[in-house]
């Protein structure tokens, strides 16, 4: 078992993950299943910032969860997104908590106040797994997005990574967290 950076080599994999949530599920809005030349792109611009992590046992990825930036105003900036994704035999083993526990630790680092997670109303699974890592109800935007011929609302939680009052600095990226 391995938590590490994704790399650009794993894309191919971390998309057979994804697709099936967005062929498959309300999880993701997405209608169609984005080409590895878009997802690529989405990777390089995510992970020039946040982390993007993957789970990986005996040379197979399991899952992945990435950072990311709920909105673009400056005064938004110490406020980070988490999103996770894992294939079905990694659910209820704990992996999710693991990847989430690691993502955190390296947004707080970065110099992230805030983590939010943005979740389809129908996926109670989702609620109660946030709920267990700390998170809170913060809003519910019902029947805001339409897929497979109905309304889905989205349920917003948040977790509190940093408590300063004044922040000490902008983030940094997940690069200079990591030396690299």
């Amino acid at each position: 078992m391995a938590i590490r950076l994704a790399e650009l080599q794993d894309l191919p994999r971390i998309l057979e993950i994804y697709g099936p949530y967005v062929e498959n599920t309300a999880v993701s809005f997405e209608y169609t299943v984005p080409t590895l030349e878009e997802f690529t792109q989405r990777f390089l611009k995510i992970t020039a910032q946040f982390p993007w992590l993957v789970w990986e046992e005996d040379g197979v990825i399991l899952g992945y969860a990435y950072g990311g930036r709920p909105w673009e105003r400056a005064a938004y900036q110490w406020d980070s997104s988490a999103s996770i994704y894992l294939c079905p035999e990694a659910r209820g083993k704990g992996i999710g908590r693991k990847l989430y526990a690691k993502l955190e630790q390296l947004l707080q680092r970065q110099g992230y106040r805030k983590v939010y997670a943005v979740i389809t109303t129908d996926n109670d699974a989702s609620v109660v797994f946030h709920k267990a890592v700390g998170y809170r109800h913060t809003a519910t935007m019902p029947n805001c997005g339409y897929k497979f011929g109905r309304w889905y609302g989205t349920i917003w939680m948040e977790k509190d990574l940093n408590t300063w009052d004044i922040p000490p600095r902008e983030p940094v990226s997940i690069y200079e967290v990591l030396g690299l």
